[in-house]
């Protein structure tokens, strides 16, 4: 009951703006033999939006194609932002949307950072995310989404109490 409080509160934010950085991240267990890369076997996509010094949001996809992901960014991420992503061909065209400026780093290169660009912060939010995830040693996808939302909340409001802020959403929006 608490991660669905924590899923509606993250889902509350305003547009994300500023320099975002955006990326996508696959989740599940280990890999075992058979396909390799995106769309790995038994893996569930997830997008993300980090506004550096600021919030993270994550959704679960159902794939990266550019049209899911572009619709994600376009409904959260403002027009005046600087975007910085990889070379993900889904995100070919955000300029053309009316974003300011887009970024990439070539990772196949082994770049991941330039002069202008980098991700490491939505990187450093997969890290964290996943480190936190393999502590349940398996979860039913059924609450991945909540377990999910869950790490962005505390990633989010890492430098708040957030045991003091979990009371506060709850007195504003009781359990029952």
């Amino acid at each position: 009951m608490i991660r669905t409080k924590m899923a509606e509160f993250s889902e509350q934010e305003s547009p994300l703006k500023g320099e975002i950085e955006i990326d996508e991240s696959y989740f599940g267990a280990r890999r075992k033999r058979g396909k390799r890369g995106r769309g790995a076997y038994g893996k569930t996509p997830v997008f993300g939006i980090l506004q550096r010094q600021g919030k993270v949001y994550t959704e679960i996809i159902p794939d990266c194609v550019k049209a899911t992901l572009q619709a994600i960014i376009r409904g959260k991420v403002s027009l005046k932002s600087v975007i910085h992503s990889d070379q993900w061909r889904g995100y070919n065209g955000l300029v053309d949307l009316g974003y300011k400026k887009h970024y990439r780093v070539h990772h196949g290169n082994d770049e991941f950072a330039n002069a202008k660009s980098h991700i490491n912060g939505i990187e450093s939010f997969w890290s964290y995310a996943k480190r936190r995830l393999m502590k349940f040693h398996g979860i039913p996808h059924s609450t991945f989404s909540l377990h999910l939302k869950e790490c962005e909340f505390r990633f989010n409001y890492r430098n708040q109490n957030l045991y003091a802020l979990l009371l506060k959403m709850i007195k504003l929006n009781p359990l029952f």
